[in-house]
């Protein structure tokens, strides 16, 4: 028997307080997509601080959708141990869950400021990206989502460094890394929505095209983990959300592009360009 000791998940210490590599993790991807967006706002004439005004609320609520979208999906446990649904700090959220809950907040954000949800989903869609490319590593950290079974001959014949190697060895056995795989998954598209940004695309297409991109990767990567929110005993929930927000992106490009809408232009001034992007 192999003795491998993972990485510590405990990054500090502070008396009774203890602070956690994946929380690090997570607050340095929401840190840095925060920064991406306030730059991006410059130059479509944006209030310098409205990313800053709808993270105070997207962030909180989108923690708490995500604890809900995970528990219902696992109520049958939950049900039998309801002190445990709170116990968010053991584990047990839901990316699509968190989504869900920062779309809706933005929705009614873009409402109350008068602004285009389009306009801020399309600016918010790099960093969202990145941040998801980022927070895998925390996952990573915690030797969690991972997929099935492996060799280590199979995870050396993929280059890998040793510390990723030894990571995903896990109570006797070694596992795919699918935290890596969506994370590089997810950088790549952080950089093909930054490239497709250039282009000046219609608005909206920006954030539909991550929706689809990041679903298409979500779909493959989540029929090898071994931790999944199931529908039925074959049927995985994120693969079936996957599907449906592909389905329901491109159909959105295509309604949206009958309507005629127009493409981005930066260097205009703000006040009209604002008026034009509504919708």
């Amino acid at each position: 028997m192999e003795s491998i000791q993972p990485l510590n998940r405990v990054a500090l210490e502070l008396g009774p307080f203890t602070i956690y590599w994946y929380g690090i993790i997570i607050g340095a991807g929401i840190g840095l997509g925060w920064l991406l967006a306030t730059r991006e706002t410059k130059k479509l004439g944006l209030q310098k601080d409205i990313f800053t005004d709808l993270l105070l609320w997207a962030i909180p609520i989108a923690i708490i959708s995500a604890r809900i979208y995970y528990v219902v999906f696992k109520w049958e446990y939950y049900s039998i141990n309801p002190g445990e649904i709170i116990a968010i700090w053991e584990g047990g959220i839901a990316i699509h869950g968190a989504l869900i809950g920062a779309i809706i907040t933005a929705i009614i954000f873009a409402k109350r400021r008068g602004v285009s949800f389009w306009q801020l989903a399309d600016v918010a869609a790099p960093s969202i990206i990145l941040g998801q490319a980022l927070g895998r590593w925390g996952n990573f950290m915690n030797q969690e989502a991972h997929g099935t079974e492996v060799t280590r001959s199979f995870l050396e014949s993929l280059y890998l460094p040793d510390p990723i190697i030894n990571q995903m060895y896990i109570e006797g056995a070694y596992y795919h890394p699918t935290f890596l795989y969506e994370s590089l998954w997810n950088f790549i598209g952080f950089f093909i929505l930054i490239i497709f940004r250039k282009f000046q695309p219609k608005i909206g297409e920006i954030f539909l095209s991550y929706v689809v991109w990041y679903s298409l990767g979500r779909f493959f990567v989540e029929g090898l983990r071994t931790d999944s929110l199931m529908l039925t005993d074959s049927l995985r929930i994120a693969q079936v959300v996957s599907l449906g927000l592909i389905i329901g992106a491109i159909f959105t490009i295509w309604f949206r592009r009958g309507k005629g809408l127009k493409n981005y232009k930066y260097k205009e001034d703000s006040s009209h360009q604002n008026k034009r992007l509504k919708n």
